[in-house]
This record gives C-alpha cells, sequence and structure tokens, in this order.
C-alpha cells in the first residue's frame, strides 16, 4: 500500500491522469517498454556506454507515456476496465474490496512482473537470449493476467458504487 501511493503523490494520478491512462493505446504501448528496455541494453554492443543514453529514454518512455494519450471516446473494453481495476485497488483502504479480490496471487503477480523484467534485463546484459525470450514471456503473461483480475474487480466494483459506475462510458 506504501508502494502505491509513492506512486500516486510521484506520478500525480489525478483524475485527468487516470483518464489518460484508461485509454486502450496507453494500455497497449506499456507492453512496448520491456522489449524496448531489451534493445536498449542490447545496443550496449554496439554503441557502447551511449546505451545509457537509450536505457534513460525508455525509463522516460516509461514514466510520460500517459500523457501522449488523451481520454478514451469509451472505457467499455478490455484495457480499459483493466486501467479501472487499479484505480478501484489502489482506493481500496477508502472503499473496501470484495473478500474475493483480496488475494494473495495479486501480490505474486506484482512480484512476477517485476522479477520477469528485471530478469530480463539481467539475461540481455549478460547476452543470454533464451532467458530473455522466457522472462519476457513471463512479465507478459503476468501483466495480462494481472489486469485481467484488475477487470473482474472493476466489474463487481461497478455495481456496487456509484462513482466507479460513473467510469463506465
Amino acid at each position: 500500500m506504501i508502494f502505491e501511493k509513492m506512486q500516486t503523490w510521484l506520478f500525480k494520478r489525478d483524475e485527468k491522469y487516470w483518464l489518460k491512462s484508461a485509454n486502450p493505446w496507453n494500455v497497449w504501448t506499456r507492453y512496448s517498454a520491456l522489449p524496448l528496455m531489451v534493445l536498449a541494453a542490447s545496443a550496449q554492443q554496439w554503441i557502447g556506454g551511449w546505451s545509457l543514453s537509450l536505457v534513460g529514454l525508455v525509463l522516460l518512455w516509461m514514466i510520460f507515456h500517459p500523457l501522449f494519450f488523451s481520454q478514451p471516446k469509451s472505457t467499455r473494453n478490455w484495457a480499459s476496465k483493466g486501467v479501472l481495476g487499479e484505480r478501484v485497488y489502489q482506493n481500496r483502504d477508502k472503499i473496501p474490496i470484495p473478500q474475493n479480490h483480496r488475494s494473495i496471487l495479486l501480490y505474486l503477480l506484482k512480484g512476477s512482473v517485476g522479477f520477469g523484467f528485471l530478469l530480463a534485463i539481467w539475461a540481455t546484459v549478460n547476452h543470454l537470449i533464451w532467458i530473455t525470450i522466457l522472462s519476457i514471456a513471463l512479465t507478459f503473461l503476468s501483466q495480462s493476467w494481472l489486469l485481467d483480475r484488475m477487470v473482474w474487480l472493476y466489474e463487481d466494483m461497478k455495481d456496487i458504487n456509484d462513482e466507479y459506475a460513473s467510469w463506465d462510458y
């Protein structure tokens, strides 16, 4: 919970931010961060230390890419509902979520996403192509499963909370 509050403060997750984040294009381009990071780290073989500037650009992309998107025309799609579910989940200290959504699985999936991301970078730097590929797959599968759980959370919560229901348009 502390980490999530720090993220909210650091990235200024206000209403406008969440609306932009709910744009499906924002969600799908989020998946580009890891392959871009792997390419940037791989570039060290060809351009040496200059690859750090590419890594920096990818980090900037990861942080600021929601700013490039507008509010979605509709939130009635899987990607938007996943982001709305993340929002509901981060608000669980104010509006409790059902017991079936308070699972250790969410923490395991978040950990798996982070582990896969770091493992992919480590494997890339050490030129271990198969570990890189498998860790990218682990990250994508874990992130997709986590988003699917967030869609499920949002679908359950919008039926019992008027504010959450208003996000469905």
